[in-house]
């Protein structure tokens, strides 16, 4: 009778003792989400090399933004929520998808790459490309303010041009002035992450985590709904496309990208615009980095030149990923 109360004694211990490991490990660097369990995911994520186009962006840096109650989110546009049905997400590739739109093109100037890769993971709500004859959609990634974000914001005013700036924790911490510019001036503020990480290398409820944190903390400080989500880096797997498809964001690559985000390797303001206008292709998603002084001063030129070869200038809000042709 001794040795069976000592045996219960010693069960009920290590089952103690297991619960509270398993909660440590939920709560990563102290956040979890509130009342929405993490999810988990029994495949490891995998490493490989470099997506083609790569961001220099700064880390998180303490400050407190200004607060608005009339920003609401774009019309048209899902509100991400939490799901807490990750069951299938684990089983999927998490291995990272090493991509770039490439140098081949189709006879209408469209990169082939992202036609694939949009016909292969559109379902996820992901888009390379867009499907949009004669639209171009023009974005900006932000992660630390070099001065010209307001100055490319002129310059959208100035051509009534809307576009969407992809900004991490950190900007959205140090530009709170910047940040209710553009909601005021009809541009979307995209997700690009709190702590701008390589997500493929993240488990599952740490990525959800991340994502999660800039979007209520949007929500929170200016009641804005975050509705579209890029990755750091580009860097993405089949599981990562499947959670943050979830969570209820569309996913917005790029069609057009070029080496800009280096402020000390600037090319000639010149050479800038025409890449700009050499790439242009029906539903062309244009990737640049705010950080580029050719990019801020190539714009308004730019701009003006795709006009006049028939192009308009529009938000991103499609809602048919797969209808590429």
């Amino acid at each position: 009778m001794k040795f069976l109360k000592t045996a219960l004694i010693l069960a009920a211990m290590t089952a103690m003792v297991t619960l509270s490991g398993c909660t440590a490990c939920n709560n990563l660097k102290g956040t979890t989400t509130s009342s929405v369990p993490p999810v988990t995911s029994s495949v490891p994520p995998a490493t490989s090399s470099a997506p083609a186009i790569t961001s220099s962006e700064g880390s998180v840096l303490p400050s407190e933004p200004k607060t608005s109650s009339s920003t609401p989110s774009p019309s048209g546009t899902m509100v991400p929520t939490l799901s807490t049905d990750f069951s299938e997400i684990g089983a999927l590739d998490g291995k990272q998808v090493t991509w770039g739109p490439g140098r081949q093109k189709d006879e209408v100037n469209r990169p082939t790459a992202c036609l694939q890769l949009q016909k292969k993971y559109g379902k996820y709500n992901a888009y390379f490309i867009g499907s949009e004859k004669g639209k171009l959609y023009l974005t900006f990634d932000e992660g630390y303010e070099n001065g010209y974000t307001s100055k490319i914001l002129d310059v959208l005013k100035d051509k009534k041009v809307p576009a969407v700036f992809f900004v991490t924790m950190h900007y959205v911490k140090t530009n709170p002035e910047l940040i209710q510019r553009m909601i005021d001036e009809g541009h979307v503020v995209g997700n690009h992450s709190d702590k701008h990480p390589n997500f493929t290398t993240l488990p599952l409820d740490a990525a959800q985590t991340d994502i999660m944190s800039l979007h209520n903390y949007m929500k929170d400080n200016y009641n804005y709904n975050m509705s579209l989500f890029r990755y750091p880096e580009g860097a993405f797997s089949e599981q990562t496309l499947a959670l943050v498809n979830k969570i209820g964001y569309k996913q917005l690559f790029w069609s057009f990208a070029y080496n800009d985000w280096n402020p000390d390797k600037q090319p000639p303001v010149e050479d800038a615009t025409n890449r700009m206008v050499d790439a242009a292709h029906d539903g062309a998603i244009y990737l640049l980095h705010a950080v580029s002084s050719a990019n801020t001063a190539a714009l308004p030129k730019a701009i003006d030149t795709l006009r006049n070869q028939g192009y308009e200038f529009v938000l991103f809000n499609e809602d048919s990923p797969t209808t590429i042709s």
